[in-house]
């Protein structure tokens, strides 16, 4: 039988020896048994295929993966994010704001949430606050010093990357900027797959501001950029060598069929109990402040996964699951020990959200209550008015022919 998660019992695993909650369910296709679903594609026109070893099965078995743990993990920030528009929830957010430029197809506000290295990401270092370049700005002196030995800058301003996941890149120190391991992994697996390879499909992984590849940019000394006016100018770059643009693919697919799928997912407190929290003033101490802040990411780990869960696994077009059970989540507490397992809906658990929060703060460990807001900087406008302006040309073309 499944029990209800407290607070007490999650601090005693985050500061104890607990390994992980797992959550593991099978799912069938919305049309029933047997239906055709559509994986994903990537580069090389192909599926994810490959065999696996099943438990309850002699050989291995062709599987094919129907969401990634990125995909996985964009879902749990969205389902963040949808709380957080819908007040249900309080989360420190980094936002660039659009909505006084002037460009043709309105852009809107971008979040933390939304942006695919978070705190990282290129969006955010081309935009500004305070007048400086965000990464040069009072609001992110922090983070430039945020490791695994002081991660509360990041929990002050963007906890999510260290659930979820990031690195630094962008950041002053480029490519040894520091890595934050992923805590929080989850795929859903289609097992015994049967594959039929014979249709062709096109797809592309998008850009939130459409960065069109043909815009010249050119590179400066001190590693920003700025939009070439003279196309032919010799020496320019493509977006994608500063981070922007979308990625196109194509491939021969005509969706596949399976025994079941699987959902898989892990939240490791081992990860969590390798971060540091430090604090001017620890109440009552610097364990007890390292604790408060690593439960407050489990449990926010648990809420997003929750959430996306019961937003449903309306994966792309033609691929709708349904689970076979209910959710529930296993602790890996005791090698050679039956886990113990816990029910946890996502009301329970913004409520075990709410409640790890309030034992931070009493740790002397706080996060930003209010939104960062930044602008983003004229160069970067100028690259999304003309990908803009260019991608309506080539609308405008093709509809031509």
């Amino acid at each position: 039988m499944s029990k209800n998660l407290d607070l007490a019992t999650l601090q005693n695993a985050v500061s104890g020896s607990a390994a992980a909650f797992r959550c593991r369910r099978k799912l069938q296709p919305a049309g029933g048994a047997g239906d055709k679903v559509f994986p994903p594609t990537y580069a090389g026109a192909v599926y994810a295929v490959e065999q696996r070893r099943v438990p309850g099965r002699a050989e291995p078995v062709t599987c094919v993966l129907l969401d990634s743990v990125q995909s996985q993990a964009n879902r749990m920030e969205q389902a963040l994010q949808d709380a957080l528009d819908a007040g249900t929830l309080k989360l420190p957010l980094i936002v660039v704001d659009f909505s006084k430029t002037n460009l043709p197809e309105p852009v809107g506000r971008l979040t933390s949430l939304q942006l695919p290295h978070r705190f990282a990401d290129a969006i955010l270092r081309d935009s500004e606050h305070g007048g400086k370049r965000f990464r040069e700005s009072d609001a992110a002196k922090g983070l430039n010093a945020a490791t695994l030995l002081n991660a509360t800058p990041l929990y002050e301003l963007c906890p999510t990357a260290l659930v979820f996941g990031a690195w630094d890149s962008t950041g002053p120190k480029g490519g040894l900027g520091t890595k934050f391991e992923r805590a929080m992994v989850s795929e859903v697996v289609g097992v015994g797959a049967s594959i039929n390879e014979s249709h062709k499909n096109r797809g592309i992984r998008r850009d939130p501001l459409e960065a069109r590849s043909s815009v010249p940019l050119i590179r400066n000394e001190d590693k920003t950029w700025t939009v070439s006016t003279d196309p032919k100018q010799k020496g320019t770059i493509r977006p994608s060598e500063v981070n922007h643009g979308s990625v196109p693919f194509d491939n021969d697919n005509a969706g596949v069929t399976i025994d079941y799928a699987e959902q898989t997912t892990t939240l490791s407190l081992i990860c969590f109990r390798r971060l540091r929290f430090p604090v001017a003033k620890p109440v009552p101490s610097q364990i007890a402040a390292n604790t408060a802040a690593q439960t407050v990411l489990a449990a926010l780990g648990l809420y997003a996964a929750t959430a996306a869960y019961e937003s449903g696994l309306g994966l792309r077009s033609r691929c709708l699951l349904w689970p076979e059970g209910p959710m529930t989540w296993e602790l890996l507490a005791k090698p050679g020990e039956a886990p113990e397992v816990f029910s946890l809906t996502s009301a329970e658990s913004l409520t075990l959200l709410k409640k790890a929060v309030s034992a931070a703060k009493a740790a002397g460990v706080t996060w930003r209550e209010e939104e960062l807001v930044l602008t983003p900087n004229a160069e970067l406008v100028k690259l999304v008015v003309l990908s803009q302006e260019q991608a309506k040309s080539v609308s405008g073309e093709a509809e031509a022919e």
